[in-house]
């Protein structure tokens, strides 16, 4: 009998969440196929099948997912009657919500107040969604809004007894996004980040995962932009055409642009997106810049715009300009699933603590000794291949 796998989405009305879950659904109905799925074309011994995936997850808004989904405009009506009604009947959990730490997003469906509080709910929240829908395996993955940064010199980040300390005494500077990553590596559960926002990565629980032997990865997907510069870097590199510049410009008008355009949580994803070419060159680029803007009109289709300063052979001087146009949960939506098999697939083989293999996927690959990650995606590639390959003990 085929095990199932229960993925518990952070942000389960957005329009990743919402999109991925109803790409599912739509395989299973057999009105969608497997496109776009970069793992789908693999047979890889103990991963679990794409059919064999159920959502839940938490949210600030308690609408249901068909009406979140409608409101995000990525998939409508034409999806919902055609495989994916099973969203107009999933509601959203209690989330875990903080306008200090992400200022223009908001909602009513909140769970209770309190540090220690919050993660007894969420663990509980998993043990019911593996009940009620009879999982073998559940994994956690953060889909939600951009939160800010902490501050690097908070009392509560040094160390584990004085995270610990911080819980017990709902310190401001433990977010959302770290109180769900404690509660899933607490319940032994793997946990992915698919955001910007310092969760797993933080000292106290990356320590923590490796103590526990569960797997987590992050941060933040790498879905477009960052995606190109990973590929041509290490092209331009290679011969030995010198980057002088790069100019990057985002435009996007969906729920992350809106969380993108308070300042702080901007600079939480201007941190993720700014040091994939200094490690794939080998040299810093003086003048790589990074702009995003908020657009409603644009919706989910984002448009990406990069023009690349370049010098060759005897000095002269050249240009590349790249425009990316593209449905940016489109593109989301299908590593989140797959990051989701894996960390899975990692807890099955015995795999704990970070698991760098999953790099590929991520803008900024948390790594286990805090070194620079690997960042060309050839690279990235060879090692997920590898790793992949391996065969799951009997």
């Amino acid at each position: 009998m085929a095990e199932r796998l229960g993925v518990a989405v952070i942000g389960v009305g957005g329009a990743v969440s919402t999109t991925a879950i109803a790409g599912i659904e739509m395989i299973k109905a057999g009105s969608n196929d497997l496109s776009g799925l970069p793992l789908a074309d693999r047979d890889i011994s103990g991963m679990a099948s794409y059919r064999d995936i159920e959502f839940g997850g938490w949210d600030l808004s308690d609408d249901d997912l068909g009406t979140c989904a409608t409101r995000h405009g990525v998939i409508g009506e034409k999806e919902l009657s055609n495989g994916a009604s099973a969203l107009k009947d999933m509601k959203p959990w209690p989330a875990v919500g903080s306008t200090a730490h992400c200022a223009n997003i908001d909602g009513s469906n909140k769970m209770a107040n309190g540090h220690r509080a919050a993660i007894g709910q969420i663990q509980d929240d998993l043990e019911q969604f593996r009940e009620e829908r009879n999982l073998d395996r559940v994994v956690v993955l953060n889909l939600a809004s951009t939160e800010r940064t902490p501050s690097a010199d908070a009392e509560c980040m040094k160390d584990r007894g004085s995270f610990e300390k911080g819980l017990d005494g709902d310190d401001p500077e433990i977010s959302p996004a770290m109180l769900y990553a404690y509660a899933a590596i607490d319940a032994d559960t793997p946990y992915g980040n698919f955001t910007p926002s310092v969760a797993a990565d933080v000292a106290p629980l990356a320590e923590f995962a490796a103590e526990r032997g569960v797997p987590i990865a992050g941060k933040d997907g790498k879905t477009g932009q960052t995606f190109m510069k990973t590929v041509i870097a290490p092209a331009l590199r290679d011969r030995s055409l010198h980057v002088d510049g790069w100019f990057s410009t985002n435009i996007l008008g969906n729920s992350d642009g809106l969380a993108l355009d308070d300042p702080q949580s901007l600079q939480s994803k201007l941190g993720t997106k700014g040091s994939v070419l200094d490690q794939i060159l080998g040299y810093k680029v003086e003048n790589h810049i990074i702009m995003i803007h908020y657009y409603p009109p644009r919706g989910d289709d984002k448009e990406a715009w990069d023009n690349v300063d370049l010098t060759g052979f005897m000095g002269q001087k050249m240009q590349l300009k790249l425009n990316f146009l593209c449905k940016d949960s489109i593109l989301a939506a299908p590593l989140a699933i797959e990051i989701a098999r894996c960390l899975d697939l990692a807890a099955k083989r015995g795999d704990g603590g970070v698991r760098e293999e999953l790099g590929l996927f991520f803008k900024l690959p948390q790594t286990s000794n805090g070194t620079m990650p690997i960042h060309g995606f050839a690279e990235q590639q060879a090692q997920l291949d590898r790793w992949l390959e391996e065969t799951v003990p009997s």
